[in-house]
């Protein structure tokens, strides 16, 4: 009698958790005909790049050019597979200093598995790893700064739910298929020599000459810099 108690219970259990899993998916999934879409013309899209899914993913992200790019790499060199508009980021050019200045990061993030929250409240989310060893050297404080859908920001990249769900999707495949972590490097913007002219004044000017090295590498190489830090800099290998 015991026994069969505990499977009961056992059996109890196992229904409400999927029970659960079933009721957060459909709130966090809605039936929304853009997202349809873009999962239907998604196998169309890679294929037109050369591309597949699980191949191996970098991102872009530039604030002032409100753009996401996604870069994949088939086999030895990395192809644009398509830039996303980002739908909202809150405050303004400059990195997160502190929790609760609604401000996005930007630097160089690394997303491994455990970051990617499939049931997020806005869809489909990433942690982007802020604060990283730079930002800790700065002082820098706050947590849970997303790549999100929802299109509403408080210091995060949104994304509408349609691309979201398609920038986690390959995400997501490539670090099922062994990539080890997606780089994700956040610029202020396109850092070429008119816009580095064009924002010498200003108080991060300095910080942005940091970031501009990890930009010029992929610019000139189509490789991703191996980002490392020391003491408070960032070190560039490419």
């Amino acid at each position: 009698m015991t026994r069969l108690v505990a499977l009961i219970l056992c059996a109890i259990v196992a229904l409400s958790v999927a029970a659960t899993v079933m009721v957060e998916r459909k709130r966090n999934v809605p039936p929304d005909a853009a997202i349809s879409e873009m999962q239907r013309t998604l196998p169309q899209r890679l294929a037109t790049k050369g591309v597949a899914v699980g191949d191996p993913v970098y991102i872009r992200i530039f604030k002032q050019e409100k753009v996401l790019e996604l870069w994949m790499k088939p086999k030895d060199r990395w192809v644009l597979f398509q830039s996303y508009d980002i739908c909202r980021y809150s405050g303004g050019l400059g990195p997160k200093l502190k929790s609760g200045d609604n401000q996005a990061p930007e630097g160089f993030y690394t997303v491994a598995t455990g970051q990617l929250n499939p049931y997020s409240h806005h869809h489909r989310a990433f942690n982007l790893g802020f604060p990283n060893a730079f930002d800790r050297a700065h002082g820098r404080t706050g947590s849970y700064l997303m790549v999100h859908g929802g299109c509403t920001s408080a210091g995060c990249y949104a994304m509408t739910d349609a691309q979201v769900d398609d920038i986690y999707r390959l995400v997501n495949a490539a670090l099922q298929n062994g990539q080890m972590t997606v780089d994700v490097h956040a610029f202020p913007f396109r850092m070429t020599n008119r816009n580095m002219a064009d924002h010498r004044t200003s108080r991060w000017a300095g910080f942005w000459q940091e970031l501009k090295r990890g930009y010029d590498v992929f610019e000139a190489r189509r490789e991703v810099p191996l980002i490392r830090v020391a003491g408070d800099r960032y070190l560039i290998d490419g």
